[in-house]
């Protein structure tokens, strides 16, 4: 299919082709475009219980009118923080309260008349500590972000920031934090109580990870001095060309929704982005959408993100690729593998944008591919069935902190130096025990890494290296994932979509603490439990997985990892 001018999108299917075209036309047969902005939940289910969900989760098709309507007062309370001689902005979140504004803060560079924003999402002590240190605590603006006002990590960290400026400003301490959260939630009573100086409200008909271009996403990228006006007129030229009336082969949202899911059913499963390492945080986003929105009831799209690059001949047949390129920033050696892979017959979808500004389209293009792959596939792509459980396993595995004062765990399996392996294999040595978990692999699985562990450079390329080596010997997709971020974002995929996955999953000793006020344990227990809650959920799904301690030297302990499995895979 040629390039659409309006959406930059181009496809390069080879055999697929035929199969594509014949969806597309039964989806315009079926009035789709039309039905998905009714609201029409018989696209995806037939059950009531379903439909009455899913009518209740499509605002994301009208969000941006909304914030054109009330882009003035967002305006006006920017000027206000600025006028109150802010610094810095914090925004905690969690999952797609927080992503699209980490997005945003990774691939725009510093502007002159913003504020520098962080985004707090993780429950590593390290990190927060880092944080502390490096803001000035009394002139920084805390955005408390969570839709359902009772997400745990950010009102950990609201906790443990309050009390900091407290110190510092007494009663006035709220005069530095913002909520945005649905109406009537905990979060706003909180809000309320404490004095903050603004209260967001989120929309009840908007989940989370399709929250982007609203005030979750918003917010905290018109502090950072990125022009939001522009941004949404950006993204309505996305919405009107996947309009209602737009016939179904050009719209570029439903064709892109319609390649996805059309080859997941063909078993091209694996979602491979290509981008340039400036853009390449925009996968963070689109991950969580994708994984969260179709990995349920057993089957899914496993969004492949920011995997190490391999020659065209390194990659199986479980693949779709999408390369999103930049108008001026050309990466010719990306450009070349695409080249490779579409001559070695390898489906690929080429999408062009102009600018980093394009992002905004970019959120509602894969919105409403996400939503089209999952009719096709006949999920609910609107819920996350499976992110409560690791919840409730760390919430009980809190509860026997607070009853014994320390977490169960087990004996280590094996211990190699300083690595202590966590696995029901029975082998006598590191080696057999690691070629018996990497024999278990199969064709069209894939290979997960999920770090506990600080999000430093080093540390990333670590990880890269042993996901790359995973790769190209056992020839399957690989993840990375940094927890407890995955867990709001592919963690669902890992314990509902398909049991392909080979999990390896990384703690470590943490050099520093930090408490969590009003609460019987700290930001690094709090860490651990939900590693070894999640570690519990992926053991009830059936999931092969092994865990490895480190100890305090993580980058050497990566490195002696790294080559135990060079060993292993021979």
């Amino acid at each position: 299919m040629k390039e659409n001018s309006v959406s930059g999108q181009m496809l390069n299917l080879g055999g697929y082709i035929k199969a594509v075209k014949e969806r597309i036309r039964q989806l315009e047969g079926e009035q789709f475009g039309l039905r998905l902005w009714r609201k029409d939940p018989g696209l995806w289910k037939a059950d009531q219980e379903n439909q009455e969900a899913i009518r209740n989760a499509l605002g994301w098709l009208h969000v941006t009118g909304k914030m054109e309507d009330s882009l003035h007062d967002l305006l006006n309370f920017v000027g206000e923080v600025r006028a109150a001689g802010f610094r810095h902005v914090v925004h905690m979140g969690m999952g797609g309260s927080s992503l699209a504004p980490l997005t945003f803060q990774r691939i725009f560079p510093r502007i002159a008349k913003g504020l520098p924003l962080t985004v707090l999402d993780t429950t590593d002590p390290a990190t927060i500590l880092k944080i502390e240190e490096e803001i000035p605590i009394r002139e920084t603006l805390f955005i408390n972000a969570s839709k359902s006002g009772t997400t745990a990590e950010p009102f950990a960290f609201g906790e443990y920031f309050y009390a900091k400026v407290k110190e510092l400003k007494g009663h006035r301490a709220g005069d530095n934090f913002a909520a945005i959260t649905d109406p009537g939630t905990p979060l706003v009573k909180l809000a309320k109580e404490r004095g903050f100086c603004r209260i967001f409200p989120g929309f009840k008909d908007i989940g989370g990870r399709f929250s982007a271009l609203s005030l979750f996403g918003l917010l905290p990228v018109a502090l950072m001095g990125i022009n939001v006006a522009e941004l949404l007129s950006r993204a309505g030229q996305m919405i009107r060309a996947c309009g209602p009336s737009v016939p179904v082969q050009e719209n570029p949202g439903v064709v892109l929704g319609v390649v996805m899911g059309e080859l997941s059913l063909r078993g091209r499963d694996k979602l491979t982005f290509l981008m340039p390492e400036s853009i390449v945080s925009f996968g963070l986003w689109v991950e969580q959408l994708i994984a969260e929105s179709t990995g349920k009831e057993g089957k899914g799209i496993l969004p492949v993100d920011a995997e190490p690059p391999g020659s065209a001949s390194e990659y199986g047949e479980d693949r779709l690729f999408v390369h999103i390129r930049l108008k001026d920033e050309i990466d010719k050696s990306l450009e070349q593998l695409v080249g490779e892979l579409q001559k070695a017959g390898q489906p690929c979808v080429s999408i062009r944008i102009d600018d980093r500004l394009d992002l905004a389209q970019e959120f509602f293009r894969w919105e409403v591919a996400t939503a089209t792959a999952g009719a096709i596939l006949r999920i609910n792509p609107f819920d996350q069935p499976n992110v409560q459980e690791s919840k409730d396993y760390t919430n009980r595995l809190l509860d026997l902190v607070r009853k014994d004062g320390k977490l169960p765990e087990a004996a280590a399996a094996l211990i190699e130096g300083s690595l202590s392996f966590y696995t029901e294999e029975k082998d006598r040595n590191v080696k057999d025990l690691l070629k018996t978990f990497l024999a278990k692999a199969r064709p069209g699985d894939f290979f997960a890494l999920q770090a506990y562990l600080s999000e430093e450079p080093p540390v990333t390329q670590a990880l890269q290296n042993i996901r790359k080596r995973l790769r190209d010997r056992l020839g399957l997709a690989t993840t990375l994932g940094y927890g407890p971020r995955f867990l709001h974002s592919t963690g669902q995929f890992h314990k509902g979509g398909p049991n392909t996955g080979m999990f390896l999953q990384l703690t470590a000793d943490d050099a520093a603490d930090a408490p969590i006020p009003g609460a019987p344990y700290t930001f690094g227990l709090f860490k651990k439990a939900q590693a070894l809650g999640d570690l519990e959920a992926l053991k009830k799904h059936g999931r092969r997985v092994i865990r490895v301690h480190l100890g305090n030297n993580v980058i050497k302990e990566l490195e002696i990892l790294s080559k135990l499995f060079k060993d292993a895979l021979g």
